[in-house]
């Protein structure tokens, strides 16, 4: 406002970082990142500094623009340069200390851990098809992994969710009660796993979600599966009250995304974090990049020190 009122365009300093990490790697709840993005407030305020940021990149698109950048944005050319510089050398320096927000494993590890733990909720992230990060939502390797464990066998166990028009029509036209036998997911991202041919009850139809439109809960045994006519991330209590879920009852609480949202943190009284197939896969080397510019950081560990010289925009 102060802008509009008396004129005058500040300048922007953007240096580009060769990094690029996922957004699980570099929580504000744990260090490097704690530090590291605690000094973003140091600079914004120094004088001649009217904005600072950091920015992690987008670790699943294979573009070559994808990498970590910061930008300072001021009116002193030479404090804003500076300070873009220094953020940036505190990014690249902390590159090797980022470590995910939670303890990983393969899916069959965490649910193994989970059924083996007392901790009740025990929360799982299916974090290889988290949609809220361009995940498809309709992966259904997880799923496919799940209906043969015999780890969660005798607990209450909620899956939230997987999406799929088709499936979640038949078993709300069915109605509650009923059982149905639908073709589940892989039919956007087939890649980890084809559709899966499952026989359920219809324990709940919620037609009301404005996300999702229509959710389905498809209970087998003691898994309860959510499945959605669009794709939905869980990540407040009531998401599931809809569906008459009490995630807070249940024994495990899977769910597609990757760091937990605040709720579903105080929520669980532990969780892991599953290193699965798809989309949006925490695990960036078995992706396959190819467009990226290299070298960069983590797929050229040993790559020599960049420059690290603001460009004036």
């Amino acid at each position: 406002m102060a802008r509009l009122r008396s004129g005058g365009r500040p300048h922007k300093a953007w240096v580009q970082v060769p990094v690029l990490l996922p957004g699980e790697k570099t929580s504000t709840r744990l260090e490097p990142a704690k530090s590291v993005y605690a000094k973003v407030d140091e600079v914004e305020a120094a004088d001649g500094v009217l904005d600072a940021a950091i920015w992690v990149g987008y670790a699943w698109a294979d573009e070559p623009r994808c990498q970590a950048a910061v930008v300072v944005t001021g009116d002193d050319k030479a404090v804003i340069s500076a300070k873009a510089e220094e953020l940036a050398r505190a990014y690249w320096d902390a590159r090797r200390d980022f470590v995910f927000v939670a303890p990983t494993g393969t899916l069959a590890e965490c649910v193994g851990q989970a059924a083996a733990s007392t901790a009740r909720p025990f929360f799982i992230s299916d974090s290889g098809d988290n949609p809220t990060a361009g995940g498809a939502g309709d992966t259904s390797w997880s799923l496919a992994q799940l209906l043969g464990m015999s780890e969660l066998a005798g607990l209450t166990t909620i899956y939230a969710a997987i999406a799929d028009p088709e499936a979640t029509a038949t078993a709300a036209a069915a109605g509650v009660g009923a059982t149905v036998t639908v073709d589940v997911g892989g039919k956007v991202d087939a890649g980890p796993h084809g559709p899966i041919t499952l026989t359920a009850r219809v324990a709940a139809v919620d037609t009301t979600d404005p996300v999702a439109g229509t959710a389905v809960t498809l209970a087998v045994g003691g898994l309860h599966v959510i499945v959605t006519t669009r794709r939905k991330p869980y990540h407040l209590e009531s998401d599931f009250a809809a569906l008459g879920l009490k995630p807070r009852e249940a024994d495990v609480v899977i769910v597609k995304i990757g760091y937990l949202e605040p709720e579903l943190y105080e929520m669980a009284a532990d969780w892991l974090l599953a290193l699965t197939p798809g989309g949006v896969d925490q695990d960036l080397l078995r992706l396959g990049h190819h467009r990226i510019v290299r070298p960069m950081y983590p797929f050229d560990p040993d790559m020599a020190e960049p420059q690290l010289t603001p460009e004036l925009l």
